[in-house]
Protein backbone atom coordinates (compact mmCIF):
# COMPACT_ATOMS: atom_id res chain seq x y z
CA UNK A 1 0.00 0.00 0.00
CA UNK A 2 1.71 3.37 -0.90
CA UNK A 3 1.96 6.28 1.65
CA UNK A 4 -1.27 8.31 -0.03
CA UNK A 5 -3.44 5.31 0.27
CA UNK A 6 -2.23 5.13 4.35
CA UNK A 7 -2.70 8.50 4.97
CA UNK A 8 -6.04 8.47 3.44
CA UNK A 9 -7.04 5.06 5.55
CA UNK A 10 -5.91 6.85 8.44
CA UNK A 11 -7.74 10.01 7.93
CA UNK A 12 -11.12 8.31 7.43
CA UNK A 13 -10.62 5.96 10.60
CA UNK A 14 -9.76 9.32 12.39
CA UNK A 15 -13.41 10.53 11.23
CA UNK A 16 -15.42 7.77 11.66
CA UNK A 17 -13.99 7.86 15.45
CA UNK A 18 -14.85 11.36 15.33
CA UNK A 19 -18.32 10.76 14.19
CA UNK A 20 -18.93 8.11 16.78
CA UNK A 21 -17.25 9.75 19.78
CA UNK A 22 -19.99 12.51 18.72
CA UNK A 23 -22.90 10.10 18.26
CA UNK A 24 -21.79 8.44 21.83
CA UNK A 25 -21.56 11.68 23.60
CA UNK A 26 -24.87 13.21 22.31
CA UNK A 27 -27.10 15.16 24.90
CA UNK A 28 -30.40 12.40 25.30
CA UNK A 29 -33.41 14.36 25.82
CA UNK A 30 -36.99 13.97 26.56
CA UNK A 31 -39.58 14.47 23.91
CA UNK A 32 -42.74 16.58 24.40
CA UNK A 33 -44.81 14.19 23.63
CA UNK A 34 -43.70 11.58 25.91
CA UNK A 35 -44.38 13.69 28.84
CA UNK A 36 -47.63 12.51 30.97
CA UNK A 37 -50.80 13.98 31.03
CA UNK A 38 -50.44 16.08 34.44
CA UNK A 39 -52.57 18.85 35.39
CA UNK A 40 -49.39 20.98 37.43
CA UNK A 41 -49.75 21.75 40.58
CA UNK A 42 -47.89 24.68 42.19
CA UNK A 43 -48.41 24.20 46.27
CA UNK A 44 -47.60 20.28 45.47
CA UNK A 45 -43.96 22.11 43.38
CA UNK A 46 -44.07 24.11 46.70
CA UNK A 47 -42.99 21.32 48.76
CA UNK A 48 -40.76 19.81 46.24
CA UNK A 49 -39.10 23.23 45.97
CA UNK A 50 -38.26 23.18 49.92
CA UNK A 51 -37.49 19.53 49.68
CA UNK A 52 -34.72 20.00 46.97
CA UNK A 53 -33.52 23.23 48.65
CA UNK A 54 -33.69 24.91 45.49
CA UNK A 55 -33.19 28.12 47.19
CA UNK A 56 -29.93 26.87 49.37
CA UNK A 57 -27.94 27.05 46.12
CA UNK A 58 -30.28 29.62 43.68
CA UNK A 59 -31.52 32.44 45.76
CA UNK A 60 -29.08 35.13 45.15
CA UNK A 61 -26.26 35.78 48.05
CA UNK A 62 -26.95 38.58 49.91
CA UNK A 63 -23.77 40.67 51.12
CA UNK A 64 -21.81 37.66 50.31
CA UNK A 65 -23.98 35.23 52.35
CA UNK A 66 -27.11 32.90 51.29
CA UNK A 67 -30.01 34.55 51.84
CA UNK A 68 -32.18 34.02 54.38
CA UNK A 69 -36.50 34.81 54.76
CA UNK A 70 -38.35 36.20 51.45
CA UNK A 71 -34.94 36.67 50.04
CA UNK A 72 -34.39 33.01 49.50
CA UNK A 73 -37.39 33.56 46.95
CA UNK A 74 -35.70 35.58 44.86
CA UNK A 75 -33.55 32.97 42.36
CA UNK A 76 -31.24 34.82 40.87
CA UNK A 77 -28.53 32.67 41.12
CA UNK A 78 -24.83 33.61 41.61
CA UNK A 79 -23.36 31.65 44.26
CA UNK A 80 -19.68 30.50 43.42
CA UNK A 81 -19.30 26.69 44.37
CA UNK A 82 -14.89 26.15 44.13
CA UNK A 83 -14.22 22.56 43.67
CA UNK A 84 -11.14 20.75 42.38
CA UNK A 85 -12.77 20.97 38.76
CA UNK A 86 -12.93 24.55 38.83
CA UNK A 87 -15.41 27.11 39.87
CA UNK A 88 -18.93 26.35 39.23
CA UNK A 89 -21.55 29.32 39.21
CA UNK A 90 -25.01 28.79 39.99
CA UNK A 91 -27.30 30.27 37.33
CA UNK A 92 -30.57 32.65 37.38
CA UNK A 93 -33.31 30.34 37.96
CA UNK A 94 -36.45 33.02 38.13
CA UNK A 95 -39.46 33.71 36.40
CA UNK A 96 -37.36 36.04 34.32
CA UNK A 97 -37.65 35.44 30.25
CA UNK A 98 -34.46 36.62 29.20
CA UNK A 99 -32.15 35.96 31.83
CA UNK A 100 -33.90 33.11 34.06
CA UNK A 101 -35.85 30.21 33.15
CA UNK A 102 -39.31 32.14 32.53
CA UNK A 103 -39.03 31.81 28.53
CA UNK A 104 -38.42 27.77 29.05
CA UNK A 105 -41.39 25.10 27.36
CA UNK A 106 -41.88 22.97 30.24
CA UNK A 107 -40.20 20.18 28.26
CA UNK A 108 -36.78 21.95 28.86
CA UNK A 109 -37.41 21.96 32.48
CA UNK A 110 -37.85 18.22 32.46
CA UNK A 111 -35.22 17.85 30.00
CA UNK A 112 -32.75 19.91 32.51
CA UNK A 113 -34.22 18.60 35.83
CA UNK A 114 -33.83 14.98 34.66
CA UNK A 115 -31.47 14.71 31.72
CA UNK A 116 -29.29 17.87 32.11
CA UNK A 117 -29.54 18.92 28.86
CA UNK A 118 -29.86 22.77 27.77
CA UNK A 119 -32.90 24.32 26.19
CA UNK A 120 -30.44 25.28 23.27
CA UNK A 121 -29.17 21.49 23.33
CA UNK A 122 -25.53 21.57 25.35
CA UNK A 123 -24.85 19.42 28.53
CA UNK A 124 -25.43 20.79 31.68
CA UNK A 125 -22.57 19.67 34.42
CA UNK A 126 -22.97 17.36 37.18
CA UNK A 127 -22.55 20.48 39.61
CA UNK A 128 -26.00 20.27 39.34
CA UNK A 129 -27.66 17.59 40.73
CA UNK A 130 -29.92 16.19 37.80
CA UNK A 131 -28.22 12.55 38.46
CA UNK A 132 -30.44 12.93 41.69
CA UNK A 133 -33.48 14.64 40.35
CA UNK A 134 -33.75 11.83 37.32
CA UNK A 135 -34.67 9.84 39.99
CA UNK A 136 -37.87 11.71 40.74
CA UNK A 137 -41.13 11.33 39.40
CA UNK A 138 -41.50 13.53 36.59
CA UNK A 139 -44.82 14.74 37.42
CA UNK A 140 -43.16 16.29 40.84
CA UNK A 141 -40.73 17.83 38.14
CA UNK A 142 -43.87 19.47 36.40
CA UNK A 143 -45.37 20.84 39.57
CA UNK A 144 -41.63 22.51 40.69
CA UNK A 145 -41.66 24.17 36.89
CA UNK A 146 -45.33 25.96 38.25
CA UNK A 147 -44.41 26.49 41.57
CA UNK A 148 -41.09 28.74 40.22
CA UNK A 149 -43.26 30.51 37.79
CA UNK A 150 -45.56 31.85 41.12
CA UNK A 151 -42.08 33.62 42.13
CA UNK A 152 -40.53 36.98 41.59
CA UNK A 153 -38.65 37.53 38.23
CA UNK A 154 -35.10 38.68 38.88
CA UNK A 155 -32.72 40.56 36.25
CA UNK A 156 -29.14 39.69 35.82
CA UNK A 157 -27.16 37.02 34.14
CA UNK A 158 -24.50 34.58 35.95
CA UNK A 159 -20.82 34.56 35.17
CA UNK A 160 -19.94 31.10 33.27
CA UNK A 161 -18.27 28.54 35.02
CA UNK A 162 -14.04 28.78 35.74
CA UNK A 163 -13.12 25.58 34.79
CA UNK A 164 -9.53 24.21 33.76
CA UNK A 165 -8.84 21.62 31.09
CA UNK A 166 -10.15 18.99 30.03
CA UNK A 167 -13.33 19.93 32.42
CA UNK A 168 -14.14 22.78 30.33
CA UNK A 169 -14.78 20.67 27.27
CA UNK A 170 -18.86 20.07 28.09
CA UNK A 171 -19.09 17.64 25.48
CA UNK A 172 -17.42 14.99 27.73
CA UNK A 173 -20.10 14.99 29.83
CA UNK A 174 -21.83 13.28 28.01
CA UNK A 175 -19.42 9.92 28.49
CA UNK A 176 -20.18 10.68 32.42
CA UNK A 177 -24.01 10.45 31.80
CA UNK A 178 -23.60 7.30 30.09
CA UNK A 179 -21.66 5.90 33.40
CA UNK A 180 -23.96 7.66 36.28
CA UNK A 181 -26.95 8.90 34.94
CA UNK A 182 -29.09 6.22 36.23
CA UNK A 183 -32.98 6.41 37.05
CA UNK A 184 -33.30 3.29 38.34
CA UNK A 185 -33.55 3.33 42.99
CA UNK A 186 -30.35 3.04 44.55
CA UNK A 187 -31.87 1.13 47.35
CA UNK A 188 -34.31 -1.06 45.21
CA UNK A 189 -35.54 -3.57 47.91
CA UNK A 190 -37.55 -1.13 50.13
CA UNK A 191 -41.37 -1.69 49.79
CA UNK A 192 -43.23 -0.07 52.91
CA UNK A 193 -44.98 2.64 51.45
CA UNK A 194 -43.85 5.06 53.82
CA UNK A 195 -40.13 4.05 53.56
CA UNK A 196 -40.71 4.59 49.61
CA UNK A 197 -41.98 8.04 50.31
CA UNK A 198 -38.88 8.39 51.95
CA UNK A 199 -36.73 6.74 49.49
CA UNK A 200 -38.72 9.50 46.56
CA UNK A 201 -37.67 12.31 48.64
CA UNK A 202 -33.57 11.45 49.35
CA UNK A 203 -32.95 9.49 46.63
CA UNK A 204 -34.75 12.48 44.09
CA UNK A 205 -35.56 16.02 44.94
CA UNK A 206 -33.44 15.63 48.32
CA UNK A 207 -30.67 14.98 46.57
CA UNK A 208 -29.09 13.83 50.08
CA UNK A 209 -26.20 11.43 48.44
CA UNK A 210 -24.80 14.15 46.77
CA UNK A 211 -23.13 15.50 49.88
CA UNK A 212 -23.38 12.48 52.12
CA UNK A 213 -22.03 9.84 49.56
CA UNK A 214 -18.33 9.37 48.43
CA UNK A 215 -17.28 10.16 44.75
CA UNK A 216 -15.09 8.12 42.71
CA UNK A 217 -12.12 9.94 40.80
CA UNK A 218 -14.76 10.66 37.61
CA UNK A 219 -16.66 12.49 40.17
CA UNK A 220 -19.41 9.75 40.14
CA UNK A 221 -21.21 8.77 43.46
CA UNK A 222 -20.03 5.14 44.93
CA UNK A 223 -23.30 3.74 45.44
CA UNK A 224 -21.69 0.47 47.17
CA UNK A 225 -21.19 3.50 50.30
CA UNK A 226 -24.49 5.35 49.19
CA UNK A 227 -24.82 7.94 52.29
CA UNK A 228 -21.79 6.61 53.61
CA UNK A 229 -19.87 9.96 54.29
CA UNK A 230 -18.15 11.90 52.55
CA UNK A 231 -15.32 14.79 52.39
CA UNK A 232 -17.21 18.37 52.58
CA UNK A 233 -17.60 19.59 49.24
CA UNK A 234 -17.58 23.31 50.51
CA UNK A 235 -14.48 23.50 52.67
CA UNK A 236 -12.67 21.25 55.58
CA UNK A 237 -14.09 18.36 57.17
CA UNK A 238 -16.30 15.67 56.74
CA UNK A 239 -20.06 15.43 55.32
CA UNK A 240 -21.34 12.70 58.28
CA UNK A 241 -22.40 8.93 57.38
CA UNK A 242 -26.24 9.21 57.72
CA UNK A 243 -26.87 5.15 57.36
CA UNK A 244 -27.46 3.04 60.73
CA UNK A 245 -23.66 2.29 60.49
CA UNK A 246 -22.83 6.09 61.10
CA UNK A 247 -21.65 6.69 64.29
CA UNK A 248 -23.39 10.22 64.48
CA UNK A 249 -27.11 9.02 64.30
CA UNK A 250 -26.70 4.79 64.40
CA UNK A 251 -28.45 5.52 67.90
CA UNK A 252 -31.51 7.55 66.76
CA UNK A 253 -34.30 6.29 66.13
CA UNK A 254 -36.61 7.33 63.39
CA UNK A 255 -38.66 9.99 65.61
CA UNK A 256 -35.19 11.24 66.26
CA UNK A 257 -34.09 11.98 63.17
CA UNK A 258 -37.63 13.44 62.32
CA UNK A 259 -37.77 16.10 65.04
CA UNK A 260 -33.71 16.90 63.95
CA UNK A 261 -35.05 17.83 60.70
CA UNK A 262 -37.82 19.90 61.94
CA UNK A 263 -36.20 21.85 64.92
CA UNK A 264 -32.55 21.36 64.18
CA UNK A 265 -31.98 19.78 67.76
CA UNK A 266 -30.39 16.35 68.14
CA UNK A 267 -31.48 13.50 70.95
CA UNK A 268 -28.44 15.58 73.05
CA UNK A 269 -29.81 18.46 72.70
CA UNK A 270 -27.13 19.79 70.27
CA UNK A 271 -27.84 21.89 67.47
CA UNK A 272 -27.31 21.59 63.59
CA UNK A 273 -24.19 23.47 62.29
CA UNK A 274 -22.55 24.18 58.93
CA UNK A 275 -23.84 23.36 55.39
CA UNK A 276 -26.91 21.54 56.85
CA UNK A 277 -28.47 24.82 58.89
CA UNK A 278 -29.80 25.76 55.43
CA UNK A 279 -30.71 21.87 54.82
CA UNK A 280 -32.98 21.58 58.36
CA UNK A 281 -34.44 25.05 57.30
CA UNK A 282 -36.12 23.74 54.17
CA UNK A 283 -36.92 20.30 55.60
CA UNK A 284 -38.79 22.28 58.49
CA UNK A 285 -41.10 23.17 55.74
CA UNK A 286 -42.19 19.83 54.69
CA UNK A 287 -44.77 17.70 56.52
CA UNK A 288 -44.30 15.28 59.61
CA UNK A 289 -45.40 13.00 56.85
CA UNK A 290 -42.58 13.78 55.00
CA UNK A 291 -39.88 14.26 57.53
CA UNK A 292 -41.24 10.59 58.89
CA UNK A 293 -40.64 9.15 55.87
CA UNK A 294 -37.01 10.31 55.21
CA UNK A 295 -36.49 8.85 58.32
CA UNK A 296 -37.91 5.41 58.17
CA UNK A 297 -36.19 5.44 54.99
CA UNK A 298 -32.83 6.30 56.45
CA UNK A 299 -33.46 3.53 58.82
CA UNK A 300 -34.06 1.30 56.09
CA UNK A 301 -31.14 1.80 53.81
CA UNK A 302 -27.99 -0.54 54.35
CA UNK A 303 -25.29 0.31 56.88
CA UNK A 304 -21.84 1.82 56.10
CA UNK A 305 -19.56 1.15 58.56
Amino acid sequence: MSISRTLRALAATIVVLIVAAWWFTRPQTIAEADLPDHRADASAGERIFWAGGCASCHASPVNGKRAKGDDKLLLGGGLELETPYGVFRVPNISAHTDDGIGGWALVDFVNAMQRGVSPDGRHYYPSFPYASYARMPVEDVIDLKAFLDTLPSVAGRVEAHSLGFPWLLRRGVGVWKRRYLDTEPLTPGVSPTLVERGRVLVEGAGHCGECHTPRDRLGGLMRERWLGGAPNPEGKGRVPNITPGGENIAEWSAADIAYYLETGFTPEFDTVGGPMVAVQENMAKLSAEDRAAIAAYLKAVPAVK
